[in-house]
């Protein structure tokens, strides 16, 4: 007999299922070329692939190409999606990748930015974290600024693909197993390019950690 707790999980299910099918109907019409179910998607999904691309990238103007990019693509493919993962793997799949293109060009470049955009503007993330750290102490300031520049640094010297991990993992906070769907590898996969990513980070920090 359901008791008042069991009617509650029961509803939970339901809207959740309801949710799922709603996505999919939304998928299948957009597929058809309906524009207003395409624009739901990218409703329901903008912010959190805007902050995907600016948290990997840390750079607003890279973040936005990306989000621009990657939306676009969306359009342009949706009618390859099959169901055969959910359109939240796929979609972030696209955004990763993206950002895989970003990082590489960054390695060529060995150019890199930490900004951030605000309610105040753009500001630089590392020194937010030196800030908040320091609590206004001068030496604690200091060493915080130093360790923010060799975790900078530090995270410019691993491949693009151990730094997305890294990011998605630690940044994120995104478990292995979806780290593997989305990069389209396995979960084990995943935990040896995070190993390999976190032992250079431990090297390169060395007296800081």
């Amino acid at each position: 007999m359901l008791n008042g707790n069991g009617q509650a999980v029961a509803t939970v299910g339901a809207r959740a299922q309801c949710a799922v099918v709603d996505e999919s109907a939304l998928i299948r019409a957009a597929q058809t070329g309906d524009q207003y179910a395409f624009e739901k998607l990218v409703q329901t999904y903008d912010q959190g692939v805007l902050r995907l691309a600016l948290n990997l990238l840390r750079s607003p103007e890279d973040a936005s190409d990306v989000y621009q990019e990657a939306f676009l693509r969306v359009y342009k493919n949706l009618h390859t999606f099959r169901f055969d993962c959910s359109f939240h793997t796929w979609l972030y799949r696209i955004v990763t990748n993206l950002c895989l293109d970003q990082l590489r060009k960054r390695k060529v470049r060995k150019e890199e930015s930490t900004t951030v955009d605000t309610s105040e503007g753009v500001v630089d993330r590392m020194e937010i974290l030196a800030e908040e750290r320091a609590e206004g102490d001068p030496q604690r300031r200091l060493h915080a600024r130093q360790l923010g520049d060799r975790i900078r640094v530090a995270l410019g010297d691993l491949t693009p693909r151990e730094r997305l991990v890294f990011e998605m993992r630690h940044y994120q906070g995104m478990r292995l197993r979806a780290i593997g769907e989305v990069l389209g590898t396995t979960e084990e996969a995943a935990k040896n390019c995070l190993f390999r990513a976190t032992q250079k980070m431990r090297a390169a920090l060395g007296d800081f950690v």
